[in-house]
C-alpha cells in the first residue's frame, strides 16, 4: 500500500539511517514490512533556535494493508497516496511546414524547447546573447576587470537567462505533476536529486552553466537547433497570421513561436506593443536592496553556531498584508551581490 506520512520530524542532525527508523515507528511496522519509501518534501522548522528540526513528508509503500488501513482512519498525519499523472497531450494533427521557434534560452525558453524536443517537434532556440560558456569570461572581465559591457551578452542576456548568474534558486510557488516534470527535467541534465523535495529547491550559479549545457545537448541531440547572437526584432504577419519572425540575422519562416525573452528585453516588448499584440501589463514592484552581516542572519536563525556547518548560510522571508503588501524576495544567503 502507498501512503503519505507528513509532519515526520527528526532533529536536523539526524543520521540518515534514523529516517528508516521513524518511518517504522509512525507506522508501527517492522523493516520487512517496509518495502520501499522516498522523501516527497522537506523543510526546517527553526521557530524553535534551541530545537531545529527537518520536517518531511514521505511516500512509503508498505506491507500489511489491514493494519495499515486502520492507522489511516486514526492518524491525520497518515493517508494513502494517490498519484497525480502530469497532463501530456496528444501531439497535434494539423501540419506544420515550419518548425516551432523558442524565443529565449532562460529557464523557460530551456523547459519549453526541451519538451518540444522530447516530443519530436525539433525547435530553433533563438537566443539574442551567448551560450554560457561564452557569458563567463565576458561578465568576469566587466566585474573584475573593467572591461566593456556587452549589450547583448551580460547578466541578463544569453544561455541559461539572468538566474544562471545568480544564486541558483528555482522558486515556483505552485505545485502539481507539470512542477514535477520540470524540476525531474533539471535533474536529469545534472540538478542535485533533492531539488526533488526541497522546499525551496537549489541548483546553484556553480552548477548552473553545465546544466545548461546538458540541457542543449539533449536537445540537438533530439534535432533542435539553436541559433546565438540572434535577436528577434520583429513579428511578420499576414491576415492576422503569423508567419515568420525577423531577426538580426534574417527572417526565419515559422507558424509557431514561443516567447520565453524574460521581463529584461524591453526592446522586445515595445516591438511586440507597436505590432499590435495583445499584451496584459503585470502589477508594479519597486524593490529595494537590503544588505546585513551574514553573521547576524545566522545568530539570529540558529541560535547555535555549530548548525551553521550543518545547514549552512541562513535565510529568512518577510511579508506585510495591506493596502499595499511588502516581502521579502530573492534572498542570496552567504553570496555577493552584484556591483
Amino acid at each position: 500500500m502507498a501512503l503519505r506520512i507528513t509532519n515526520l520530524r527528526l532533529p536536523v542532525e539526524h543520521p540518515d539511517e534514523e529516517l528508516d527508523a521513524a518511518i517504522m515507528r509512525r507506522l508501527g511496522i517492522v523493516a520487512t514490512d517496509l518495502k520501499s519509501w522516498r522523501i516527497l518534501r522537506k523543510s526546517l522548522d527553526a521557530r524553535s533556535r534551541t530545537r531545529l528540526e527537518y520536517v518531511y513528508t514521505i511516500l512509503v509503500d508498505a506491507a500489511d494493508e489491514a493494519a495499515l488501513s486502520k492507522l489511516i482512519r486514526s492518524d491525520s498525519d497518515i493517508s494513502q497516496f494517490e498519484v497525480e499523472s502530469f497532463f501530456d497531450p496528444p501531439n497535434g494533427k494539423l501540419p506544420s511546414r515550419h518548425r516551432p521557434v523558442v524565443v529565449g534560452s532562460g529557464p523557460a525558453g530551456l523547459v519549453a524547447a526541451y519538451y518540444l524536443a522530447l516530443r519530436g517537434y525539433a525547435p530553433l532556440i533563438l537566443e539574442r546573447g551567448r551560450p554560457v560558456k561564452e557569458r563567463v569570461p565576458a561578465i568576469r572581465s566587466f566585474d573584475h576587470q573593467h572591461g566593456p559591457h556587452d549589450p547583448e551578452n551580460n547578466y541578463l542576456f544569453g544561455e541559461g537567462g539572468a538566474g544562471a548568474f545568480s544564486d541558483g534558486k528555482l522558486t515556483c510557488r505552485m505545485t502539481g505533476p507539470d512542477v514535477d516534470w520540470v524540476l525531474q527535467s533539471f535533474v536529469e541534465c545534472g540538478g542535485r536529486a533533492s531539488i526533488l523535495y526541497e522546499l525551496r529547491p537549489h541548483l546553484g550559479s556553480n552548477k548552473l552553466p553545465m546544466i545548461c549545457r546538458n540541457f542543449r545537448r539533449k536537445i540537438e541531440a533530439l534535432g533542435g537547433t539553436y541559433q546565438f547572437g540572434c535577436r528577434v526584432d520583429g513579428l511578420r504577419i499576414q491576415d492576422g497570421v503569423l508567419t515568420g519572425v525577423e531577426t538580426s540575422t534574417g527572417f526565419i519562416a515559422t507558424q509557431q513561436v514561443i516567447l520565453a525573452t524574460g521581463h529584461s528585453a524591453r526592446d522586445t516588448y515595445e516591438m511586440l506593443h507597436r505590432t499590435g499584440l495583445p499584451m496584459q501589463q503585470k502589477a508594479f514592484q519597486l524593490g529595494l536592496r537590503i544588505e546585513q552581516p551574514q553573521e547576524q542572519v545566522n545568530k539570529w536563525k540558529y541560535g547555535k553556531p555549530e548548525y551553521l556547518d550543518l545547514l549552512g548560510a541562513a535565510d529568512y522571508s518577510l511579508a506585510a498584508k495591506g493596502n499595499r503588501d511588502v516581502f521579502s524576495f530573492c534572498m542570496c544567503a552567504g553570496g555577493i551581490i552584484i556591483p
